[in-house]
């Protein structure tokens, strides 16, 4: 006979006893007072709304009031239809530490697979963690844990988190796994994965495991911000061996800096970035690698209207995808390497990347080549971009000592050059057995980049004494426009403006075929490359076959 409590979706018209729909947290045993283990009664609160939530369908919420909840030495074990809800970053703060139990990573919440049984059967829904403050800070363990993060979910179904403020976690800020129908809005994560030496996993700022669900994760990460995180600042990974690549991924309006990479792609299918900012990380503003666990790299994705800006070295640096991928309509700008570079990184190996899609971009102010093509391409798309004033890395080798050279934890100062503006930045510099990274530069002062994020200094070692002697390597002699290192077959490269006004002009060639390059049965046409320092061309392989037509500038190459 049909149950009178109940609705017809199984949830009960009156929620069970002794389990409020709506909980203060400080009337079932949290005290706020920054002195008090709040994570004991924060547990038992989880586990008592979980089981009503179990029993009657009716999802509950708990409320932290403004104060400082200690939460020491164990996570708390994550349940369904479990909200928490704070009165917004700064005045309500979890502080989590581990000094009776070092072993422990002390998660603010956790629920995963391996320790937990987590899966798409026993996923966790209708959880909304908003309106707090993560401090991470405290935690400390021997080695590095993959679980010392702020949030650690996996299989969230209708799960939404919401003006957060994760910091100075151990490994990854927001780390969660396998999201269906999730959004993740205005988070800001910074300086995550402070016990990541570069080469552990996680450590970023906002991390997404996808393929839990199949082909296809409803994800959005809107309006977020991440700043400092050792590794990516978000970043999306396939961490299931032979998983599928999900589709719906999308990221949008979020901001990217001083991480190691901005926004990274290591196994996803169709990721969306849109309308981003990725400005001066320490690697590159945006990545495709298989740096992941799986050694997998994403394909298919799209990166568009995105100011992508001063990063370290690469603007976009893509490797190890076998395509198509499409980068379309952003600013790449002030990088200090390569505008666009397609490379070879991390474990898995394709032959050619096919289908690749460079489109409608404003390439400007990068200090070697705005693209660069270092691994082989098939059936690539250039075209429509607006290619000027790259290869500003101009200023030729060079050193000083003595009086008029000092020294900082991220500057250096010598008062007797007479530098070209951001003609160094880029290059390694080396004082000694020290080594620094030049970020930028003017007349005769030297920024340089942190050795790693969210660092307070730029040196591989102490920093050096003043009048130590120091050296500035030269300037790779050819930086073009776009310069084709590898072999390039059936690609299409029309309709591109490329050319250096500025005075003096860096940006030698339009394009370059080096020795290691091939064009092969491509279509090269209707390119304006008039005004560039050198000459339109520098063909050290001659193209084979293909059509090479109508290119401005071009008149006395045949």
């Amino acid at each position: 006979m049909p149950y009178p409590h109940l609705s017809a979706g199984g949830v009960r018209t009156y929620p069970v006893a002794g389990a409020p729909l709506l909980a203060d947290a400080r009337e079932h045993g949290l005290t706020g007072d920054g002195r008090t283990n709040d994570q004991p009664a924060l547990a038992a609160l989880v586990d008592r709304l979980g089981d009503a939530y179990a029993a009657d369908g009716r999802a509950r919420m708990i409320y932290c009031p403004p104060g400082v909840y200690s939460i020491r030495d164990a996570g708390t074990v994550w349940r369904s239809g479990v909200s928490l809800i704070g009165a917004g970053p700064g005045a309500t703060r979890f502080v989590l530490g581990n000094p009776g139990n070092r072993a422990d990573p002390t998660p603010l919440a956790f629920y995963t697979a391996d320790l937990h049984g987590a899966s798409p059967e026993r996923h966790l829904a209708y959880c909304t963690f908003a309106d707090f403050e993560i401090d991470g800070s405290d935690v400390a363990t021997a080695q590095y844990n993959p679980l010392a993060k702020g949030l650690g979910l996996q299989f969230v179904v209708r799960g939404l988190f919401r003006n957060l403020y994760i910091h100075h976690t151990g490994a990854t800020g927001l780390g969660c796994d396998f999201l269906q129908d999730c959004l993740i809005d205005g988070v800001l994560v910074a300086g995550c994965g402070r016990m990541d030496n570069g080469t552990e996993m996680g450590g970023a700022g906002i991390g997404i495991g996808v393929g839990g669900w199949g082909s296809v994760e409803r994800a959005n990460v809107v309006n977020c911000s991440a700043v400092g995180n050792a590794t990516s600042g978000i970043f999306f990974e396939l961490p299931i061996e032979g998983g599928l690549r999900p589709r719906g991924i999308r990221v949008i309006g979020c901001h990217a800096e001083g991480n190691r990479f901005g926004i990274s792609d290591w196994g996803a299918n169709g990721l969306i970035v849109s309308a981003c900012t990725m400005n001066g990380n320490t690697d590159a503003g945006f990545q495709v690698s298989a740096k992941g666990t799986t050694a997998t790299a994403g394909r298919g994705g799209l990166l568009s209207d995105c100011v992508i800006d001063a990063n370290l070295r690469d603007g976009v640096s893509i490797g190890n995808t076998p395509g198509p991928y499409t980068v379309r309509g952003n600013r790449i700008s002030g990088n200090g390497r390569y505008g666009y570079h397609q490379r070879s990184m991390g474990a898995e190996r394709h032959a050619y990347a096919r289908e690749m899609v460079i489109d409608g971009n404003d390439f400007y102010g990068n200090s070697l080549d705005a693209i660069r093509i270092d691994q082989p391409v098939r059936d690539a798309i250039i075209t429509g971009n607006r290619i000027r004033a790259n290869g500003r890395q101009c200023a030729p080798a060079g050193g000083g000592r003595g009086d008029s050279v000092r020294y900082d934890e991220k500057t250096v100062v010598d008062r007797g050059a007479n530098w070209p503006e951001d003609g160094h930045r880029g290059k390694t510099l080396r004082v000694a057995d020290r080594v620094a990274v030049v970020a930028a530069n003017d007349a005769n002062q030297l920024h340089l980049a942190p050795n790693r994020p969210d660092a307070a200094t730029a040196w591989s070692g102490d920093t050096p004494p003043a009048g130590c002697p120091y050296e500035l390597p030269a300037p790779p002699a050819t930086r073009a426009g776009i310069t084709i290192n590898a072999p390039m077959d059936s690609a299409t490269i029309r309709g591109n403006r490329i050319w250096d006004s500025h005075d003096p002009t860096t940006q030698t060639h339009g394009i370059w075929i080096t020795e290691q390059g091939s064009c092969v049965d491509c279509r090269v046409e209707e390119n304006d490359l008039a005004g560039n320092g050198r000459g339109p061309l520098r063909l050290d392989t001659p193209p084979i076959g293909g059509r090479w037509d109508r290119n401005h500038g071009d008149d006395d190459w045949a």
